[in-house]
C-alpha cells in the first residue's frame, strides 16, 4: 500500500532527525547532509547570536577539519552584533581562554595543500602571540542557500559563518570560505556559565580582563 503524500513527509521528517542526532553525537557527517539538516533548520536572527559559544567541528572532508582543534579552538564569543571574537582559544593546559586576531593566519593558498601540511602550517604560529582584545567580526543578516539568517562576517579574511538554529542552545554553522568549493560545518552550544560569559553585569571578570 503506498504512503500519502502526509507520511512520507512525517517519514522524511523522522530520518532528518535521526540524521541531526547523529551528527551531533558523532560529530561526522558528509556535506550533502550537514547542508541537507541546514536548509531543514530555522534561521535565527543576529541578536539572538549574542553570548558566550563553545564549539566543535563537524568532520566532514574538509580540508580544515583538523585545523580548529589542533590550534585549541573552544567557540566563539559575541559582545554585541558589532563586537564578534571569532576565535575563542584554549591557553596551554586549557585554563584560561583568549581570543585571538584571525587577520594575520596564512591562510591564503591553503586550499592546495593537504589537511596534514595546513595543520603543520599553523603549527608553528603561537596563538598566544596572536592574543587580542580588538573585535575582528560582526553579526549581520545574509542570504544563504535561499535563507536569510544570522551571519558572523569576519573583517579581515573572506570567511562568512552562517547559522541556523537547533535548538535554544545549539546552533549549526556554515563556513563560507572563499579559497574553498567545499563549505565546512561546525556547531555551537551556549556557554554563558562558563568562565568567559556575559552576565547581567556584563562580561565577567575573566571577560573583561581577555576582551577589555
Amino acid at each position: 500500500m503506498a504512503c500519502s503524500p502526509e507520511s512520507i513527509v512525517e517519514l522524511r521528517r523522522k530520518g532528518e532527525a535521526k540524521m541531526l542526532t547523529e551528527m551531533l553525537r558523532n560529530r561526522v557527517s558528509t556535506t550533502a547532509a550537514v547542508l541537507a539538516a541546514f536548509d531543514e533548520l530555522d534561521p535565527l536572527s543576529s541578536d539572538s547570536l549574542v553570548g558566550c559559544w563553545s564549539g566543535f567541528v563537524i568532520a566532514t572532508g574538509h580540508p580544515m577539519d583538523g585545523l580548529l582543534n589542533a590550534v585549541g579552538w573552544y567557540g566563539k564569543m559575541f559582545k554585541s552584533v558589532d563586537e564578534a571574537y571569532p576565535l575563542i582559544i584554549r591557553s596551554p593546559g586549557a585554563s584560561t581562554l583568549f581570543s585571538i586576531d584571525p587577520s594575520p593566519l596564512p591562510l591564503a593558498g591553503c586550499a592546495k595543500l593537504s589537511p596534514a601540511d595546513l595543520v603543520s602550517r599553523f603549527s608553528t604560529i603561537s596563538p598566544l602571540a596572536l592574543s587580542t582584545t580588538v573585535s575582528h567580526g560582526r553579526l549581520r543578516m545574509v542570504e544563504y542557500r535561499g535563507k536569510v539568517t544570522g551571519t558572523l562576517i569576519y573583517d579581515q579574511q573572506p570567511i562568512l559563518d552562517h547559522f541556523v538554529m537547533v535548538d535554544s542552545n545549539t546552533v549549526l554553522g556554515i563556513m563560507d570560505f572563499k579559497e574553498f568549493r567545499q563549505p565546512g560545518a561546525f556547531v555551537l552550544q551556549r556557554d554563558d556559565d562558563s568562565a568567559v560569559s556575559i552576565d547581567r553585569g556584563g562580561w565577567s571578570q575573566l571577560a573583561a580582563q581577555q576582551l577589555g
